[in-house]
């Protein structure tokens, strides 16, 4: 039986990064309702890239 090729990314990373875009999502859409567009897209960065750490310690 031959092994299976090596993956670009494990499964831990890719629900950690699935997470933090869900986040990113989801704080971009909140802003939108009551700031001005520019905060958005600013906010979902901010927000996903501040989540990384704690879902990497959360979903471990």
């Amino acid at each position: 039986m031959s092994t299976p090729p090596d993956t670009f990314l494990s499964l831990h990373t890719a629900v950690i990064l699935l997470a933090a875009v869900a986040i990113g999502m989801v704080v971009g859409w909140l802003i939108l309702t009551g700031a001005p567009v520019a905060a958005a897209p600013i906010a979902r960065v901010f927000s996903a890239g501040g989540s990384l750490p704690a879902l990497r310690t959360l979903i471990g």
